[in-house]
Order: C-alpha cells, then structure tokens, then sequence
C-alpha cells in the first residue's frame, strides 16, 4: 500500500495532529472520506474482500487515537456463539489490536487503540503503520467470517481454511 503514499511525501518529517494526518493519508491514497466531528473522521477502502468503514476516534484529554475498520459483515444471531470462538481464536494471534463483536447488532470490526506522546502528534509512519496494519489484519481474516457464516464450518476448520499459504500462482 505504500507505494501509493508518494504524493504524501510532504508530510514526511512533520508530525501533525492525528486526525489532520490520517486525513491526509486518505486524500493521498484516494479514498473517500469525511470529517465526522472534532473528535472524528472515517474514510472507505475497497479491499480484496469487501469494502471497509474506517472511523479514527481521538480524545485529546488522553492522547489516544481509537481505529474502527468495518468490514461489511453483521453477524446474524444464530452464528453469534461460533463467531465468539473464532474471535477467540484469531486474537490470540494477534499482537494489535482485536477484533470484536458489538452484541446489540452483530456488527463485527477490528479495533486498535494507540497511546500518542504527549504532544499529540502523530507521523507519517505511524499513521500508515496504524492503518495499513489494521487492513491488513482484516484482509487476512475476513474470510475466516464467511467460512462460519456462509459455509458452515466451526471456527477451527474455518481458521485453517482461511489461512492456508498457496504458493505460485493458478
């Protein structure tokens, strides 16, 4: 994704306040977006799966930047307890960030909080590093999701499905 950001070079020793920067970083790699608040902005990414929401949330007060990537999957209520293991499943694997369930509708995201430094600066790096982290986390399970959901499978067969390397190309 990286190759992308080259018009975002101006921005390359500039640390900027965080919502300032990933909207930016949206601009330059072409993704719609909008402010929400003061406190937010989100954009979409058309991934290799599905299209993904990406809310970043910042409170100030803390000096945390809260990121929300959306696939497009509400979990319907029969699959809830499946999807519950395979989350379990998934965020032991997972250094940052989780994925997570939100139990009122189903909707399943992934979700990274990020300490800044007492500035309340983010950098170049670190919001493509926040970003391109979280959808690649999301690209790699997704399909884990459909496996249970679409297909059938128990979160372990789906785990194993989803994440077998192929080697070459068909």
């Amino acid at each position: 994704m990286r190759d992308r950001d080259e018009e975002f070079s101006e921005y390359e020793r500039d640390e900027t306040p965080p919502l300032d920067m990933l909207s930016a970083l949206f601009e330059a790699r072409g993704w719609n977006h909008e402010g929400v608040s003061e406190e937010e902005v989100s954009a979409e990414f058309k991934g290799s799966w599905t299209s993904y929401q990406i809310r970043a949330i910042w409170r100030e007060e803390d000096n945390a930047l809260q990121l929300l990537v959306m696939p497009d999957i509400t979990v319907p209520a029969e699959n809830r307890n499946t999807i519950y293991t395979a989350l379990g499943l998934i965020n032991e694997q997972l250094w940052l960030g989780h994925f997570d369930l939100w139990s009122s509708n189903g909707l399943l995201l992934f979700r990274h909080g990020s300490l800044l430094p007492p500035s309340g600066m983010l950098n170049v790096d670190q919001a493509q590093t926040i970003i391109d982290v979280a959808l690649d986390e999301c690209e790699r399970f997704y399909p884990v999701f459909q496996f249970i959901i679409w297909g059938g499978k128990s979160p372990e067969e789906a785990l194993a499905a989803a994440l077998i390397e192929t080697h070459g190309e068909a």
